[in-house]
């Protein structure tokens, strides 16, 4: 892990797109602001978490599940027959 000191009003800056304000420090709170794209999820460790848990959660298939949805898919066309052929008498 790196360790950075910062002061308040200082930035920090990770690759081209991302940047790690410092806005204040009390006690033993830090508040930090970032600038990012959209596209990059920023969440609190706790949060982050949870989100994580609950994708698992939702990944997972059981077998009554499965079954649940087979109620919601549409019939199979049925497949016309196939030809038969004519069966030929031997030649005497």
């Amino acid at each position: 892990m790196l360790t950075l000191t910062r002061n308040v009003g200082e930035t920090i800056r990770i690759g081209d797109d991302i940047e790690v304000h410092v806005v204040e420090v009390r006690g033993g709170t830090v508040r930090l602001g970032f600038k990012a794209p959209r596209e990059v999820a920023i969440h609190r460790e706790e949060v982050y978490r949870q989100i994580a848990e609950a994708n698992l959660l939702a990944a997972q298939v059981t077998a009554d599940s499965l079954g649940a949805l087979a109620a919601f898919a549409p019939a199979a066309p049925e497949e016309p027959p196939a030809p038969q052929e004519e069966a030929s008498e031997p030649e005497v």
